[in-house]
């Protein structure tokens, strides 16, 4: 009996020893890791974050590029017909488009939703607007009745897609 008194005496005390070294051991990995943690992180926001940033400037590029009043400024061709310019007008926002598919992976996808959506319309106005015209009027005629459509919809065709752009770029500062 008296051994088993005097093992008690010995192992309690180590174990306590022990328990509160494994504690302490504990707390500092666990504080270490969560200070390498925060070191990973600020690296990798020092990677992502400009080309995150590039992403929502090439998407605003774009557009602004697509904004009616930009485009058919841009691109128009009197020597154009109505089914010409059509065909032409969409060829670029397209082409555009394409050249900027791969900005989506930076993005969110609501705001890579707002773009195409911002494309969608502006296509859907091109069409619309072409199919009010007959195919051999001056391009002129499409470009009135794009900018005609826009006044009587009071349509911003992209506006809100670029103001969602840039509220989510204010909310990384």
């Amino acid at each position: 009996m008296e051994l088993f008194v005097e093992l008690v005496k010995i192992i309690l005390p180590s174990t306590l020893v022990l328990y509160g070294m494994y504690l302490t051991v504990k707390a500092f990995l666990s504080k270490d890791f969560d200070n390498k943690l925060v070191k990973l992180k600020s690296q990798y926001t020092e990677t992502t974050l400009p080309l995150r940033l590039q992403a929502y400037e090439r998407m605003t590029l774009f557009l602004e590029r697509i904004t009616p009043n930009n485009l058919l400024i841009r691109l128009n061709d009197p020597s154009f017909k109505v089914g010409e310019f059509q065909e032409f007008l969409l060829h670029e926002i397209r082409q555009e488009y394409n050249h900027n598919l791969s900005q989506q992976i930076y993005m969110s996808d609501e705001a890579w939703q707002q773009v195409k959506t911002a494309m969608d319309n502006m296509i859907a106005l091109i069409n619309d607007a072409a199919s009010e015209s007959d195919k051999n009027d001056s391009s002129l005629q499409l470009v009135k009745r794009i900018f005609g459509r826009m006044i009587d919809n009071q349509d911003d065709v992209t506006g809100n897609a670029l103001r969602f752009l840039k509220q989510e770029v204010r909310n990384y500062f």
